[in-house]
């Protein structure tokens, strides 16, 4: 096996992290607007939560390229 070849198998491994990030991103939205919808006086409390998950989730995704890209790259 080239070791080309091995590298793009090993970065498309890494970045199949971005699929569980798009749920996960969903995931998180879908409950803030339905949390917000029951509730819309409690909106200053939950937008915020809402936000720091949506960001520690798309470090996730930031992660995993970097991490492909270090292996097709480095």
């Amino acid at each position: 096996m080239d070791i080309a070849a091995a590298r793009d198998i090993g970065a498309g491994l890494a970045v199949i992290a971005l699929a569980g990030v798009g749920v996960g991103i969903g995931n998180i939205f879908a409950a803030l607007v339905s949390s917000i919808a029951r509730n819309p006086a409690a909106r200053p409390h939950v937008f915020g939560i809402g936000i720091l998950g949506f960001a520690l989730t798309e470090a996730v995704a930031l992660y995993a390229l970097v991490i492909a890209f270090i292996i097709l790259f480095g």
